[in-house]
């Protein structure tokens, strides 16, 4: 098995003995809007059209989350890395192995992935709700990547559209609301709570 094994959050949470925390309408309702840089904000703007027209997966990866990622990178001094399509083999034998689409690092260091992470999930097909369990597979994976850290963030996208989850020990939170791209300041503005969270900037 792989991380793309774990088609449906039911097949996951019972996979891993997790249980889900319902009835969560935003788990970051507070957070601050971020604005993009000048640059950002043209690149994204001469980009979301391209790559909604070519409808492709790939075309989304690359013409609007890194654009948004490397962005976030450098707001916080590039004392984070990223990385796009690197193995996260954690544990062979629960199937927490496989390519990660992203994951977001504290280390600066970029040859290397090192704990804390957090996992970003590409929906496949446009569907957000099937990227789910593939998301909290890979967040149980970073949650013992991170030595056992009693929460982890993860995120599952479009590129267009966005959805947090939070898992705590082994409880899954899961946000209902769907946040649209554009516009990208509460986008930008919830993964910069995220990681000022997770990594104490």
């Amino acid at each position: 098995m792989a991380y793309s094994d774990f088609t449906s959050v039911s097949k996951t949470t019972k996979a891993f003995g997790l249980s889900i925390k319902e009835e969560i309408i935003s788990l970051f309702e507070q957070a601050s809007a971020v604005q993009p840089s000048a640059v950002l904000a043209e690149i994204l703007n001469e980009n979301i059209p391209l790559a909604i027209a070519t409808g492709s997966e790939k075309a989304r990866s690359e013409l609007i989350i890194s654009p948004i990622l490397v962005e976030l990178r450098k707001n916080f001094q590039r004392k984070i890395s990223l990385f796009s399509g690197e193995s996260f083999d954690v544990d062979f034998d629960k199937g927490l192995n496989g390519v990660c689409d992203f994951l977001i690092s504290r280390s600066p260091v970029l040859s290397e992935i090192e704990q804390p992470v957090i996992v970003i999930v590409e929906a496949k097909k446009g569907d957000l709700k099937s990227a789910l369990g593939q998301c909290i597979a890979e967040m149980v994976a970073a949650q013992i990547f991170n030595n056992d850290a009693r929460s982890v963030h993860g995120v599952v996208t479009t590129g267009t559209l966005w959805r947090f989850l939070l898992l705590e020990e082994k409880l899954v939170s899961i946000d209902l609301v769907e946040y649209p791209l554009p516009p990208i300041d509460k986008i930008l503005g919830i993964l910069t709570a995220i990681i000022q969270k997770v990594y104490n900037t």
